[in-house]
Formats: structure tokens, sequence, C-alpha cells
């Protein structure tokens, strides 16, 4: 029984947590920092739940329950399908694929040339050669351990040390006042719904084919072995998160009494930086994004690939690999803006799914033979979603939006909470004791 060194098992953490963060994971605990100011920490521990705990916890999930799909068939052979290739999408060339080569762009290009640059041309440019590269990079998936666990992942951590380190020789203004009145009011809560935009958990049910699939390549072939190691790789690549989220939240914080007013986490971050380093600033920080984004990009075409390989075998993997770095490529310049825009409503209603099938899946061994639990929950929940989704759009009558906002946690943005929980009940109610007669 083939078994994984220790430094092996820290590579294949070290890539997971490559693959996890980018540009979102960047620049959202630095935008936490400055909007919480002195309640930073907090509003820090209610993040760590939503963008840490719940990636984790996904990846232990989907790795215990013999992968995504074999997840969403507990609720419905259709449902799984259909909530597969949309989370894939979501995650892949539909929204985080291009971003990755945008926001990476913004920070990389634009601060070292002129005013006059023609930088709709450069973007293109720049594009080009960033999902080139990642696709020669993603064409070799079983080796993202070697390329991303042994060589990118340490230059990564090493530039924000650096950074974080020149944060504490230099603390500037320490931390400032709160500058959000959300933050200020419910800094946890705020926290944890702010950690909703790393779009991590999501990441995290898509994620552990690859890693999977590089332990195999290690020799690994027992599925039990497989399932360990890559639970490992999950709780470690959740504590490089932590501490990376630590770092930059007390980099925000001290921005917020520097700059006020910097509310942005790349604004935040491209305030600080060169305060601290000067002009070599500007470089170390396009650095962090370059790299960090392009780690993404890779684990993102690689998970693509992989699942849509298997979904339609007439395409080879390296097919779908060169297909989804093109159309991201091509959505990439077309505007992240409007990306976002189209993105974000369907980020709102995947993610309580999301949260609700991971949660479900770690009270299995009671549910085994409540068939109506998971399809009952997925279904309010995914209802709830849907509604509150609307009422954020304003697409619903007035009093339906009354109503909807009458739910507990509605303020909080957590409107889906309680229809879950009853979802949940009501399916257990409507199960029954399971046909064995006995728990399981």
């Amino acid at each position: 029984m083939k078994q994984l060194s220790k430094r092996v098992q820290l590579l294949l953490g070290f890539t997971l947590f490559s693959m996890f963060f980018g540009a979102g994971n960047l620049i959202f605990p630095p935008g936490v920092g400055a909007q919480a100011g002195t309640l930073t920490w907090p509003a820090m521990a209610g993040m760590a739940v939503s963008a840490v705990g719940l990636p984790v916890l996904g990846v232990v999930a989907v790795a215990r329950s013999g992968g995504l799909r074999a997840l969403g068939d507990r609720v419905h052979p259709i449902f799984s399908k259909v909530f597969t290739v949309v989370a894939y999408l979501a995650i892949g060339p539909c929204l985080a694929i291009p971003r990755t080569a945008s926001t990476s762009f913004e920070m990389a290009v634009p601060p070292f040339v002129g005013p006059e640059a023609p930088l709709g041309l450069l973007q293109v440019l720049y594009s080009l050669a960033f999902f080139a590269l990642a696709l020669v990079v993603a064409l070799r998936p079983e080796k993202l351990t070697d390329r991303l666990g042994k060589i990118m992942c340490p230059i990564l951590l090493a530039l924000i040390v650096v950074t974080f380190v020149g944060s504490l020789v230099n603390p500037l203004e320490g931390y400032g006042p709160p500058q959000s009145k959300l933050y200020a009011a419910a800094p946890v809560t705020r926290g944890f719904l702010d950690g909703y935009q790393t779009m991590d958990t999501i990441a995290a049910l898509v994620f552990g084919i690859i890693i999977a699939l590089n332990i195999r390549a290690r020799g690994v072939e027992n599925d039990r072995d497989v399932v360990r190691y890559t639970v490992r790789s999950g709780w470690l690549a959740g504590v490089l998160l932590l501490v990376v989220y630590a770092m930059l939240a007390h980099i925000g914080a001290l921005s917020g009494g520097a700059f006020p007013g910097a509310t942005n986490g790349a604004v935040v971050l491209t305030n600080l930086i060169p305060a601290l380093f000067g002009t070599p600033g500007s470089v170390l920080l396009a650095a962090i994004f370059v790299i960090a984004c392009f780690n993404v990009c890779v684990g993102l075409i690689c998970s693509c690939a992989e699942y849509f390989n298997e979904l339609c075998p007439r395409l080879s993997y390296r097919a779908w690999a060169v297909l989804f770095a093109a159309v991201s490529m091509l959505i990439a310049n077309a505007g992240l803006d409007m990306i976002l825009k189209v993105s974000s409503p369907a980020l709102s209603i995947i993610y309580p799914v999301a949260i609700a099938l991971i949660t479900l899946s770690f009270f299995q061994r009671w549910l085994e033979g409540r068939r109506l639990v998971y399809p009952v929950t997925i279904l309010l929940t995914g209802v709830a979603s849907i509604l509150y989704t609307m009422r954020d759009l304003k697409v619903l009558p007035a009093a339906v939006s009354e109503v909807l906002g009458a739910v507990p946690l509605a303020a909080q943005g957590l409107g889906w909470l309680i229809p879950a929980l009853v979802g949940a009940a009501l399916g257990l109610l409507l199960s029954g004791r399971p046909k064995t007669g006995k728990e399981t």
C-alpha cells in the first residue's frame, strides 16, 4: 500500500492553497480590515467561517462522498448534473477564470505605463500571454503539485510575508475606526457575508478532483487513502488561508488608519504597499497579484476540463482545456464589470445551496434511509435563494419583498437559512423512520 511522505502531503496542501488563493482572496480580507478598523478581528472571525471553514468542509464533504456528482445524487440525478454544470461554469469561464486575467492586468500593467498608453491593446496582449502560459501548465494536471506546490506557492507566500513584515516594521497610523456602519453594528455577521465573495466554497466542490488526480499520480491507488490524503490537503490549505487572511486583514486595517475612505481591497493594497516600500512596492504588489491569479487560473482550467471531459468524452481533456482558455480570454476582454453584473445573481443563488448540501453531508450517517431530507432541504433553500436574489434585483412586487424582509435573518443576508432548516425538518418528518428499522 503506497503511503505519501510528509513532504508530499505538504506539497499537496500548498497546491490546493494555490488553487484557492486568487484575486478575490487578495482583495477581500484587506477590504474587511479597512472597513472594520478596530473591529477587524471580530469581522475576520466571521469571514474565517465562510471563507476558510466552509471551503475546507466542502473539500472534506466531496472527498468523503465520492465526488460532487455523488453528493448531488443524494438530492436527485437531474439536480446533480444541473448543479454541477452550473457550479463549474460559475467558477470557470463565466466568471472566475476571466477575472484572474482582468484583475491581474489592472494591478500589473496600468500602474507602469503612461496615461496615453493603449490599454485596450495592452489588455488583449496581456490576456493572450496569460492564458497561453496557463494553458501550457494546465495541460498536465497531474503535475500541478510539482509546479504550483513546489514553485509558485512558496514564492507567493514569501511575497505576502515580506509585505506583512513591512507593515509590522512601519505600522503607519495604526488601526483606524470602523468606516462601515455595517461593520460597526455587526462585524461578525458582516465578515461572514463578505466571505462569500471569495467563491471558495463553490471552488472547493470542484477542486477535489484535481487533488485526487495528483495523489493517484504519486502511486496511491486505494480509494480510502485518496480520500484521506485529500482531506488532509484541505485542512492544510485551510490553515494557510487563515494565516494569510489574518496578515492581509492587518494590512488593510493599517491602511484604513493611514488612508481613510479607501474601502476597496485593491485600492487599500495600492495605497499601502507603495507607502511601505516606495516604488518597489508597486512591483511587489503586481507580482503578488499575477502569481495568485495565475495559480487559480490554472487550477480552474484543469478542474473544468477534467469534469467536462468526463461529462462529454468526445472532446479530449486537452480540447476542453483549450476551449475554456480561449473562451475565458474573450470574456476577460469583454469587460469584467459586465461579467460581475450578470454572474453575481447566479452566485447568490448557488452559494446557499452549496452550503446546505455540504452541511447535510456531515449528517449522512443519520440520514441514511431518509431519502426526502436532501430533496426537500435543497428545494426550499433554492427557492428562497432565488426569491431573495429577485428581491435584491427589485423585480418582485413590493408586497412580496416586504414578506421576504420579515423572515428572521433576512436583514443580515441570511433569509434562506430558516427555509433550509424548515426543509430539513420537513424532510425528516415526511421520510419517517428508515426502512431498515434502525438508525444508521
